[in-house]
């Protein structure tokens, strides 16, 4: 339900076999058949880079340089790219940084085009993860206020500093579903999935969004995955219940 395969991808991202290879051969991306959603959204970032002429050697070194000077496990996914000359800069919780040369520019306007040298120290893994627990206690705390667009500000920049946030995935996404920007929602349910696999509610609120769209036999495989994980999630049965029922399969939806 997660997978693309590699034609797909191809298609979908508008490169050619022989770019995704010297990718791979870099060790950009891993070589296989099938990519998971994440791996598109890679993808997409290095076909940007490409397009303003940056090598595949340069990409690689600066990816290598950001492990080094940020923690990061894998930049590509966790920050934001951008080109200065022929390096890759990372934008990252509103900072700038060219690896290679252990500078952070200070982004004025979002776009790069002005910026200047700041001495700043490196954010550590354990502060990273510190100010993403502060934001999310700040964001849960204004959803349950009320006040929908502080919180979706705030789980987008949860996001932008740990795109594997599960939780904050799935509750931005729930702000979304409810507005009825269901493609948006769905987008969102999918990368918790990804980056929590074993998360039965990512599944169940996916299989919701896709019952939604009219995608009855994706929203079933989503509930069952929900259910697999976690047996006694009532919920889940019902909605796979009511969803088999739509279908025509009322005996497998009795079970439910």
């Amino acid at each position: 339900m997660n997978q693309y395969e590699r034609q797909d991808v191809l298609r979908i991202c508008g490169i050619g076999e022989r770019q995704l290879r010297m990718w791979e051969r870099h060790g950009l991306i891993a070589s296989g058949n099938s990519y998971s959603f994440l791996e598109l959204s890679q993808l997409r970032k290095l076909r940007e880079l490409g397009e303003r002429r940056i090598s595949a050697t340069s990409i690689r070194n600066s990816v290598h340089a950001m492990r080094l000077v940020s923690g990061m496990a894998d930049p590509l996914q966790e920050a934001g790219l951008g080109a200065s000359g022929s390096r890759v800069v990372f934008r990252h919780a509103g900072w700038v940084m060219e690896p290679i040369a252990r500078q952070f520019l200070l982004d004025f306007d979002g776009q790069g085009s002005r910026v200047s040298v700041a001495a700043v120290p490196v954010r550590t893994a354990r502060q990273r993860d510190a100010e993403v627990a502060r934001l999310f206690a700040g964001a849960v705390h204004a959803e349950e206020a009320g006040r929908h667009g502080e919180a979706i500000r705030g789980y987008e920049e949860i996001l932008e500093l740990s795109p594997g946030h599960a939780p904050a995935a799935i509750n931005l996404g729930t702000l979304f579903y409810n507005q009825q920007q269901f493609l948006r929602a769905e987008q969102l349910y999918r990368m918790a999935t990804e980056a929590d696999p074993e998360y039965a509610l990512a599944f169940f609120d996916l299989g919701n969004v896709l019952d939604e769209l009219k995608r009855l036999p994706e929203a079933i495989s989503a509930y069952r995955r929900a259910v697999e994980l976690t047996p006694g999630y009532g919920d889940a049965h019902y909605n796979l219940a009511l969803a088999l029922e739509r279908t025509g399969e009322r005996r497998r939806a009795l079970a439910h």
